[in-house]
């Protein structure tokens, strides 16, 4: 049974922060600094990645490594960074990184896959849907707001409220990412990867 008492942290989804960008940043100089050249590329994803949406203040990122083994191999370095190493934690072929403050509160994650990963392409087309559709952008921070008054204190309630619009938007993103490269291949293999979690964030 899911917990829906005040004991439960609270769902907290509040306006878009310009400051959030900057935080990627210096949060990414970190990660970069500890993966060193098996890090191809990291990218800020999620909600906090979208200007003017609402969103929980947790900062995504999408590392892009050539080696997960190599990755696996720095679990230390990213403890000391302050991050748990979770592995795979649900979606094969992901290792998956969170940092929470000094109260417990979730603050970023790196969800980090092997270059050439279908989830790449999808969390990019997400994001980059959203951003080119302030109105469907808007739509799902509406939603978010709606989820977080009647979920406070129920996550699960309030992550799968967004999972249809989610995958939903996930679908059009990467056709829509297909039709401006001229490619469908793209589109089959992302799409079927949809099915390995959200690509929303917070």
């Amino acid at each position: 049974m899911r917990q829906t008492n005040g004991t439960h942290p609270r769902v907290v989804v509040g306006p878009y922060d310009a400051r959030w960008p900057e935080e990627f940043e210096r949060a990414a100089g970190e990660v970069r600094a500890v993966v060193g050249e098996n890090l191809l590329a990291i990218h800020h994803i999620g909600s906090t990645s979208i200007p003017g949406i609402h969103a929980k203040p947790v900062i995504d990122m999408l590392a892009v490594v050539a080696e997960l083994d190599a990755l696996d191999r720095r679990g230390a370095e990213m403890r000391r960074i302050g991050y748990e190493v979770m592995g795979e934690f649900g979606i094969a072929g992901r290792r998956y990184f969170r940092r929470d403050d000094a109260a417990g509160r979730r603050t970023h994650q790196v969800h980090a896959f092997a270059d050439g990963s279908p989830h790449v392409t999808r969390h990019i087309a997400f994001r980059d849907f959203m951003r080119a559709h302030p109105s469907l952008a808007q739509e799902y921070s509406d939603l978010k707001r709606r989820l977080a008054a009647a979920h406070p204190h129920d996550i699960e309630a309030y992550m799968d409220g967004k999972d249809a619009f989610i995958k939903e938007m996930e679908r059009r993103a990467v056709e829509w990412v297909a039709a401006a490269s001229g490619g469908g291949a793209a589109a089959g293999s992302a799409g079927r990867a949809a099915c390995g979690g959200a690509a929303g964030g917070g």
